[in-house]
């Protein structure tokens, strides 16, 4: 039987797997060539209402392996990562490792992989937000060049390979070409968007967030901060808050907070309280009813601008740069420092992710890439 090794840990990479598990539990039904798949779960994201709670919600499998990394400075939390991940490789011997993203566990769990000599293979290759100060991209591009199965999100991303000299770059569903004596790059779409869509209609039903919260059809704004240069930066918090307390004007601010992001809040609470409403981290369904029934979302989450872009929500990013470029050519997002208060959005939205079918792509292109190795 093919073992493949997921790796996770955070809030991100729990939703991004729970397409392709299903797509993976589906192949198994009609074949006798079982694929047993392995969740190692690092521990990165340790706080229920950021882990537990997605797997159940999202109906993701109980975890395999818990490493239990937890917290800490980049480096040490990526050490941990792949000193445990290769710990745990080295017993279960898979015959290839799904990465997601950008996070350190999706670098430390790569190169345990790779030094191990078992083929790596990344959801949501070819992203860059060309920022170096952010980990993610670091995390990215180290990634992208250990890997061997290159699988994007959309034409940008494969673009962004081939300037940095990746070849050959494979339509989806010409599987015939694959080879596995250089990486290969392919287009699958994005596999966030198959989870919306099957998750957007289930939210309507089983969540009760507005009701709870006491909140109105497009009468408030929703604000998330968890990425390190904004919530590690008590002067850049502060910031944020001002500057979306300004963008939201007349609207009340909906703010889950991130267990990262808590510490730096306790100072400033007091003052944002008339306007802005510092709640728990919320559940998949609860996030995705209140976002989908908001009207302005402010975020640093590169799954948020998605969700929200895919949603038709106006979106302002509370970064420098956004590896998601196609939501702000779009007109749907927009870059902190170039919004306006009169910034006009769009009413119609482009197809820059694909058809919703991204797990199934990648779950013919990773059975075809283990049986060219095992030949």
């Amino acid at each position: 039987m093919v073992k493949i090794a997921h790796i996770i840990g955070a809030r991100p990479q729990f939703i991004k797997c729970a397409p392709l598990l299903r797509a993976f539990k589906k192949h198994n039904s009609r074949t006798n060539n079982k694929i047993r798949n392995i969740i190692i779960h690092t521990g990165q994201h340790y706080d229920y209402l950021m882990s537990e709670v997605f797997f159940r919600e999202l109906e993701v499998p109980a975890t395999d392996y818990h490493l239990g990394v937890g917290s800490g400075r980049q480096g040490m939390q990526t050490g941990q990562v792949l000193q445990k991940v290769e710990e745990t490789l080295v017993k279960i011997k898979p015959d290839a490792c799904i990465v997601y993203g950008d996070t350190n566990s999706t670098l430390g769990g790569a190169l345990a992989a790779v030094k191990l000599h078992i083929p790596v293979i990344h959801i949501e290759a070819g992203l860059r937000s060309y920022d170096k100060h952010m980990p993610e991209e670091i995390n990215r591009i180290l990634t992208d060049h250990v890997s061997a199965l290159l699988l994007c999100p959309t034409e940008n991303a494969v673009a962004n390979l081939k300037k940095e000299g990746f070849s050959p770059m494979i339509k989806a569903g010409k599987l015939h070409a694959l080879k596995l004596n250089r990486p290969q790059v392919v287009n699958v779409g994005d596999i966030m968007f198959d989870a919306l869509l099957q998750a957007v209609e289930i939210a309507e039903t089983k969540s009760n967030i507005l009701v709870q919260a006491g909140l109105r059809e497009k009468q408030y704004a929703v604000l998330t901060i968890h990425r390190a240069e904004n919530a590690d930066n008590r002067e850049k918090l502060g910031q944020l808050l001002h500057f979306t307390v300004k963008a939201a004007g007349s609207l009340p601010v909906i703010f889950p907070v991130h267990p990262r992001t808590r510490k730096h809040l306790k100072t400033m609470k007091n003052k944002y309280a008339a306007t802005v409403s510092f709640i728990e981290p919320l559940g998949y369904f609860d996030m995705l009813k209140l976002v989908r029934h908001s009207a302005l979302v402010l975020t640093d989450s590169g799954g948020l601008q998605k969700e929200a872009f895919w949603l038709r929500i106006p979106c302002i990013t509370l970064r420098e740069q956004t590896e998601w470029v196609e939501t702000v050519q779009g007109g749907w997002n927009v870059l902190y420092r170039d919004f306006r208060r009169n910034c006009r959005w769009p009413n119609n939205q482009a197809a820059y992710y694909g058809a919703g079918r991204a797990a199934e792509k990648i779950v013919k292109l990773v059975i075809n890439c283990v049986k060219r190795r095992q030949k």
